[in-house]
């Protein structure tokens, strides 16, 4: 960072001991899913919020989008209306540790998340115009309030991912949703838990 010329052999060696002295490590991989208990008792709780306040957030809409999309907080907010592609979509500048910005990838998008799409007013430039900050904050005051403990939004991601695979789809078919470049990358979102969509017949599908 600071321009200082370095012996990359030495940093490799110097890399090498530090994770033998347990200085560096990898990171611990999160494992948390929702139950579709869990998700119940949340969509539940956003349906009351709405039917009491029409015009607040439709929190229902974005954590379905979330989990059938796959798609992170900060996407989800970004999508726009001229990124949408019938059954695709464009995430601009995708999160990648090597690259910053210009990382835009054309992903899949299945029936489930498309209807939830559809369903949005075109009243703004962005299909889900809303902030990061609130719906994060919208999430965990309803996690708080239900006392669903370690529940975090990303991990609908992780739910949705998941759920791909038990559905039977390959990795090349969950890739194309999730906007994954390599198996070492999306093979830690992957906790099987069962064959089949549990999805199927979901209630809420026909709510949001």
């Amino acid at each position: 960072m600071w321009g200082y010329p370095l012996d990359q052999r030495e940093m490799q060696d110097a890399m090498v001991v530090c994770r033998r002295m347990g200085i560096t490590s990898a990171g611990n991989s999160r494992d948390r899913r929702p139950t579709l208990a869990e998700l119940d008792r949340i969509m539940e709780h956003f349906e009351v919020v709405r039917r009491h306040r029409p015009h607040s957030l439709p929190m229902n809409k974005v954590l379905a989008f979330a989990i059938f999309s796959t798609r992170r907080q900060e996407e989800i907010t970004r999508i726009k209306w001229e990124d949408y592609d019938v059954d695709r979509i464009w995430i601009r500048d995708m999160k990648d540790p090597e690259k910053k910005k210009g990382n835009d990838i054309l992903c899949d998008l299945p029936p489930e998340a498309v209807a939830i799409i559809e369903s949005m007013p075109r009243t703004a430039p962005e299909i889900f115009p809303f902030s990061t900050d609130a719906i994060s904050a919208a999430f965990t005051r309803a996690c708080q309030f239900l006392e669903i403990d370690d529940l975090h939004f990303h991990d609908l991601r992780h739910e949705g991912i998941s759920r791909l695979f038990e559905m039977g789809k390959t990795i090349p078919q969950v890739a194309a949703v999730s906007g994954h470049r390599t198996w070492n990358s999306l093979k830690r979102y992957t906790h099987l838990r069962q064959a089949g969509d549990k999805y199927a017949g979901w209630k809420w599908l026909a709510v949001v």
